[in-house]
């Protein structure tokens, strides 16, 4: 994905931030391109995306983001959108978060009491995410497995993902009873949670942000990956961590290798 270069940032991004004195490029997504901007007396995060598809990801991340503000959940501030609907473009000025993600140190870590302990916060962190009392705005009368298995199937049918029809119409038949909705993140991996100094500090990336099942982020938390969760103690030390087991294998299969497979 080509780099964000400062002559195509929105006026209104750069009046709000002042002169740039550098950009950085982390890592970068397939639906975002990112840069760190400094100026002369912060650093930001923007983020842009195109297409029908990735730019409404984009603006819902920051609608999100935006009624989070009001809750203790530790994520980035948002400080401006630009969006045109007619160019299917968007693009979002955010709190710079400073750290490396989990995955990262997971990968740095040569400790592994120290490892483990991450892993353990990174159960930690979803529970209180998944305690936290969903603000009004995100909260409906509907199934949000429903809307999900809705998504689903648009999806397929108009862009390209993993799945199948045929895995669609498994899921559709082996649908899980039904759970007590919370808040949830939609994306929870190792990619989108933060780490400062050995801590787990901020969920970053929340267009998937809505009040649904919370065994749909426990199952993508605990994906196997380089590092981590390639054993039963790094399970076990994050449920240990988020306070219960809450998924079964079963239900694991359902979200992490069926659901997810959509999106």
């Amino acid at each position: 994905m080509p780099s964000i270069h400062k002559e195509e940032i929105p006026k209104e991004l750069l009046d709000y931030i002042g002169p740039v004195q550098q950009i950085t490029y982390p890592s970068q997504g397939c639906t975002s391109r990112v840069a760190i901007l400094e100026s002369k007396h912060a650093s930001y995060i923007v983020k842009h995306a195109t297409g029908e598809q990735f730019a409404n990801w984009l603006k819902k991340e920051a609608m999100i983001l935006t009624i989070l503000m009001k809750t203790s959940i530790a994520a980035p501030e948002i400080f401006k959108l630009v969006y045109s609907e007619e160019n299917q473009d968007c693009w979002v000025l955010m709190e710079y978060i400073e750290g490396m993600t989990l995955r990262k140190a997971l990968t740095a870590s040569t400790n592994e009491a120290e490892r483990l302990d991450l892993l353990y916060q990174f159960g930690k962190i979803l529970r209180k995410l998944h305690n936290t009392p969903c603000p009004d705005e995100l909260i409906t009368e509907q199934s949000w497995l429903n809307v999900m298995l809705e998504d689903a199937e648009n999806n397929l049918r108009h862009y390209n993902v993993d799945g199948s029809e045929e895995l669609l119409h498994e899921l559709q038949r082996k649908r899980p009873k039904e759970q007590k909705q919370t808040l949830i993140h939609g994306d929870f991996t190792i990619d989108n949670v933060m780490v400062h100094n050995g801590k787990v500090t901020t969920i970053i990336d929340w267009s998937g942000g809505a009040f649904g099942d919370p065994r749909y982020d426990v199952s993508l938390a605990i994906r196997p990956k380089p590092n981590a969760f390639e054993k039963d103690t790094d399970k076990a030390v994050f449920f240990k961590g988020y306070g219960e087991q809450l998924v079964s294998d079963e239900e694991y299969w359902y979200f992490a290798e069926g659901l997810y497979e959509f999106f």
